[in-house]
């Protein structure tokens, strides 16, 4: 039995050879791809956590841009308030409707003190009463004589072109800051990220990853100098905006009178002409945003003094550059990214969500909504035009253009302080805008990957 054993084993041990050999082969391609599995597995575990990890980072940053602008807003809305003073108008207006009317009863009693002295009364009070008051109405008119009062009607166009321009300079302000907020918070959001990055790749050692000389470290000074720039929209910016919102204002609603009745309609194809004259109009705007956002090189030191950490001494005459190789690589990407078509895409996007808030929503509310609601039995019934069956009902609504610029300057300072602020809220939630800030933070990382000696740019 043994020999026959030896014999069948003699005869197929090539055949048992083939078998073992490939019974070994299976066995070392299974582990194997066992453990290309596992090894896969955990990097797809470690890139979903890596992007969920950046994922949390860049909502974050868009929740500080939020606060940041909310900070930095007022400083803005103190400077246009200040120079457009339209509660200041206004209280002058009132005070001449006032002299005015005081003025006519000034002279209603004096006819009846002239009555009086025709025919003596016992009323002593009442005569003094007249007294007083013809004294003070020839101490007003002094008054006058000695500092000449403005018309009515030119106080009613000064508050007519002073309250449009107001609440459209601040429009345009909070888009400008939100868009250079996003810009700059996601930059500097950009290096933190890329400096982890690289800290925890060459930790691993499975590579080294060299940043670029003068490229994105973490240098707190440049990062606070960098974020320094947003003062040139805040103190000067803002007056080069407003400058250009006043010409168009006054080119569009110079002819309307503030008694004349208009139509909400009529505001939105004003606005909508304003808009096209300020912003230009087509697929490449004519008004290049960041003329009001960064300063020419010129400013660049000025700006800078206004930083605590800046080392460079501004002195008439310099020719040094104040600006570092680091910072001069964050403001030249700024320029770009806002000069680029989707910045300008982004800033239509915003202006379009909150022109139209203000116009369909708050003058709506304000200005135009017992006219809307009092609407002839002919017109469409509310469910209608909530269906959208006509949407030119609410455009047909009319009031005073004085209610319109009444409600326009509560608007301002909605628009500038009020917290939560539901202009900036409606900019936030154009998607436009979450892309753009999206863009920035995860693009053009500009590292260079080294193994060995040859290097790779990334």
């Amino acid at each position: 039995m043994f020999k026959a054993t030896r014999n069948f084993l003699r005869r197929n041990r090539t055949n048992f050879a083939i078998g073992f050999g490939l019974v070994g082969v299976g066995y070392l391609a299974t582990n194997y791809v066992i453990s290309k599995f596992a090894d896969a597995k955990d990097r797809m575990s470690s890139d979903r956590r890596a992007r969920e990890k950046l994922t949390r980072r860049f909502e974050q940053y868009q929740q500080d841009c939020t606060l940041t602008v909310l900070a930095l807003l007022p400083t803005a809305t103190e400077h246009i308030l200040e120079e457009l003073p339209v509660e200041k108008l206004t209280q002058e207006l009132q005070q001449k409707k006032a002299a005015r009317i005081a003025k006519t009863r000034s002279v209603a009693d004096a006819s009846e003190a002239s009555t009086a002295a025709t025919f003596p009364q016992k009323d002593d009070d009442t005569q003094s009463l007249q007294s007083f008051a013809s004294e003070s109405f020839v101490m007003a008119a002094k008054d006058g004589e000695e500092k000449p009062r403005k018309s009515k009607n030119q106080l009613w166009d000064e508050i007519k072109i002073s309250s449009l321009t107001r609440s459209l300079t601040l429009i345009y302000t909070l888009a400008l800051l939100t868009i250079l907020t996003r810009v700059q918070l996601n930059l500097l959001g950009r290096k933190k990220y890329l400096s982890s990055v690289v800290s925890i790749a060459e930790r691993e050692g499975e590579h080294t990853i060299h940043m670029e000389e003068e490229g994105y470290g973490t240098d707190m000074a440049t990062n606070h100098q960098y974020l320094t720039f947003s003062w040139w929209l805040l103190d000067r910016g803002w007056r080069n905006v407003a400058e250009k919102v006043e010409l168009a204002v006054k080119q569009v609603f110079g002819p309307w009178n503030a008694r004349s009745t208009i139509s909400l309609g009529q505001m939105k194809e004003l606005t909508a002409q304003t808009r096209k004259i300020i912003e230009g109009e087509g697929a490449e705007p004519s008004t290049r945003w960041l003329l009001f956002l960064l300063p020419p090189r010129s400013e660049e030191a000025m700006v800078l003094a206004q930083s605590s950490t800046s080392t460079a001494e501004v002195q008439e005459g310099t020719t040094t550059d104040p600006v570092s190789p680091s910072l001069r690589r964050l403001l030249d990407e700024t320029s770009d990214l806002i000069d680029s078509p989707t910045a300008n895409t982004v800033m239509t996007k915003m202006l379009n969500a909150a022109f139209t808030f203000l116009l369909e929503s708050k003058l709506t509310d304000n200005a135009f909504k017992l006219k809307a609601t009092a609407l002839p039995p002919t017109q469409p019934s509310e469910e209608a035009r909530g269906s959208g069956e006509d949407n030119d009902v609410g455009d047909a609504a009319t009031t005073k253009f004085a209610s319109v610029l009444a409600a326009l300057t509560r608007q301002a300072h909605l628009i500038g302080k009020d917290m939560p602020n539901e202009y900036l809220q409606v900019m936030e939630q154009q998607t436009e805008l979450e892309a753009f800030s999206a863009l920035v933070y995860s693009s053009n990382f500009d590292y260079v990957a080294q193994s060995g000696d040859d290097g790779v740019a990334a």
